[in-house]
């Protein structure tokens, strides 16, 4: 049962095969094996693939299913369009396309199992990949804030030395009008006379418009820092927003690109095991030398051809007789005095006819 289901994986005529030697069925049975085998693994493939893409199991094993019989189909097709010439040149340039489409088909095959074998490694690669698509963007979503929030700052920074230059004028003059009454400056007379009560005047005005500045400043920059605060926020919040974009960077092609960053020579050899398992089929046919089940098959195709070729040549013959026998019988007719009378008199009566509407449309018409 099992090796019948082979045989007809392999695309082989099950009727030539059953009149084959055992060795004979073995080999196709074989083959059709290697052709179900590849189908699997392809199933298998495409399945997990196509699990990185949609992330749901039923998705992705139904059109992982589908590819499957795709690729099983496209296998049988190629194996079984493969004919034993005995001349190997002619058959190698006959399979050339073949193989050349099993390639793609190992290149396709292999790729997503190479994914499954390296997945440690991708995803290594892969965090490593985020982490640096975390800090760019972090950075560039600050290049939108940064300017804000530092001019904000510079408010603040602006506000506070205003301040500063403010408290260094009072004591300045704090300074101008004890030394007034110490005697050691202004008029250098001990006590407070006039002039220590007009410098102690002005010290206590600048001084109360240093308090009321103060209070003016200490608002301005508390509604600043709310503003930085805010700006923040936004900052924080974007880049959270923007985190689990991120997060989700492992899709197909970002795990594709990343197996390209591993060393290239175990992915060259798994494709080259693939590549081996999907054209051996093929190289096992041309290898091989042209067995009984060739010859039958052949045999058969030329009985069928043969036959063709024989209606074609008796449809042809007829053709052919049947136009000689026409221009025989049309030539001895050609000269009968009646068909002539007949034909005549049959041509008078139409003139006539015709001769009668082309009066009655004159007529008409005038």
């Amino acid at each position: 049962m099992l090796k019948q289901f082979f045989i007809i994986c392999s695309g082989s005529d099950t009727s030539i095969l059953e009149n084959c030697s055992v060795g004979e069925q073995n080999k196709y049975a074989g083959i059709g094996a290697t052709v179900f085998f590849t189908a699997v693994m392809a199933f298998i493939a495409a399945s997990y693939a196509l699990y990185t893409v949609f992330d749901n199991l039923y998705t992705s094993i139904f059109f992982g299913l589908i590819w499957g019989l795709l690729i099983f189909n496209l296998d049988r097709y190629i194996v079984s369009t493969i004919k034993k010439t005995g001349n190997f040149i002619d058959e190698l340039i006959q399979a050339s396309p073949r193989i050349l489409l099993a390639i793609i088909i190992a290149i396709v095959i292999s790729k997503p199992l190479e994914l499954k074998i390296f997945e440690k490694e991708i995803n290594q690669v892969l965090l490593e990949q985020k982490n640096e698509m975390t800090l760019a963007n972090k950075n560039q979503i600050a290049e939108q804030f940064n300017p804000s929030i530092d001019n904000l700052n510079k408010e603040i920074k602006s506000l506070q030395e205003e301040i500063i230059t403010k408290e260094t004028e009072v004591n300045a003059l704090y300074d101008t009008y004890i030394a007034e009454a110490e005697g050691t400056a202004g008029t250098k007379l001990l006590g407070k006379g006039p002039v220590y009560k007009e410098k102690k005047d002005k010290h206590d005005a600048l001084l109360a418009e240093l308090q009321q500045l103060k209070i003016d400043n200490k608002d301005k920059i508390a509604e600043t820092e709310t503003k930085i605060a805010a700006l923040k926020g936004d900052y924080e919040t974007k880049v959270i927003d923007s985190q689990p974009i991120i997060n989700n960077f492992d899709g197909l092609m970002a795990r594709v690109n990343a197996l390209g960053k591993l060393p290239w020579l175990p992915s060259f050899f798994i494709f080259l095991l693939f590549l081996a398992i999907e054209t051996s089929p093929i190289l096992a046919k041309l290898l091989s030398p042209k067995s009984s089940y060739d010859f039958k098959l052949e045999d058969q195709e030329m009985a069928v051809k043969t036959i063709v070729l024989q209606n074609n040549n008796q449809r042809e013959t007829m053709r052919k007789t049947d136009y000689a026998i026409n221009d025989r019988i049309y030539s001895d007719i050609e000269n009968e005095d009646e068909l002539y009378t007949y034909k005549r008199k049959k041509a008078r009566e139409l003139m006539q006819l015709q001769a009668d509407a082309f009066y009655k449309n004159q007529k008409n018409a005038l």
